[in-house]
């Protein structure tokens, strides 16, 4: 960059460092989403295009941006977790979410066709928000997707009730809300299967516990992470290169995307490499 007299305007920015050795979380949301899947008919209380349209986008952040370990995905919402160890745009926060918020809504755009092609878009074009927020153990952490997981079913039991009064029982809008209000949940399992015979148990996982991504070392895990454990032992020089290889192993693990309980034990104890503190 020139130096010239205008370049002291530089001292007006500011560079929001995040804390080091916390896991990083960015959530991404649509916005005005409510309005968007009227326009363009998306199916109630679940579109099956639309959602894997959400898990193409997710998909190819996780290519693009190694630093990201695993996501979860409900609705129009998406959780992108950055391992403690990242050293992305030297952990600044601005910089960190736009890469991430500005990388999904263009692949959410560029991959529309190939999901929802009745409808070409046209604007006001698709667009997310987004937020970081940082945890500073595997317990936060868990407890922040479990949070999540929870949000999704109690979400998806009321939406699946609300729309089977409104699609099945002919009410309006207004009368299935009141019909709602203040349920608990096993009685919107009864209004579900007394009334129209749905069983909610036999709803699809996806609907029911969201959608997990995450990198896949399989039975290699274990020289997945070698070069960390050892990092703590050897010169800086070195640690520079065991984070290169680090990347491309990354680059090189499978990408699963699964849709199982995350608030158990079971999935973390069939994939320990995900919350290994690197």
């Amino acid at each position: 960059m020139a130096n010239t007299k205008y370049e002291y305007v530089k001292a007006f920015e500011q560079h929001s460092k995040l804390l080091p050795n916390t896991f990083l979380v960015v959530r991404i949301d649509g916005r005005g989403f409510h309005h968007l899947s009227s326009k363009y008919d998306f199916e109630k209380p679940n579109d099956r295009r639309a959602l894997g349209l959400m898990n193409a986008a997710a998909t190819a952040v996780l290519k693009e941006i190694p630093d990201i370990f695993m996501a979860y995905g409900i609705s129009d919402e998406y959780s992108f977790v950055f391992d403690p160890s990242t050293s992305l745009f030297d952990r600044r926060e601005s910089k960190i979410l736009t890469t991430v918020v500005s990388t999904f809504t263009s692949y959410y755009v560029h991959l529309w066709p190939s999901f929802l092609h009745e409808k070409a878009l046209s604007p006001p074009m698709p667009s997310f928000d987004g937020r970081i927020v940082q945890y500073p153990s595997i317990k936060n952490l868990r407890d922040y997707l479990s949070w999540r997981q929870a949000d999704c079913h109690i979400n998806n039991l009321y939406n699946t009730a609300f729309w089977a009064l409104v699609k099945k029982g002919n009410m309006g809008t207004t009368e299935a809300e009141e019909v709602l209000k203040g349920t608990l949940s096993r009685e919107k399992h009864d209004i579900l299967f007394l009334r129209y015979g749905i069983n909610y148990n036999f709803e699809l996982d996806q609907f029911k516990r969201g959608s997990v991504l995450f990198r896949d070392y399989g039975a290699q895990w274990p020289s997945a992470i070698s070069n960390t454990t050892e990092s703590s032992q050897i010169e800086e020089r070195q640690r520079a290169k065991a984070r290169k290889e680090k990347i491309k192993r990354r680059f090189k693990a499978e990408l699963k995307l699964l849709f199982v309980d995350i608030i158990g034990d079971d999935f973390w104890k069939a994939h320990p490499w995900l919350l290994l503190e690197e």
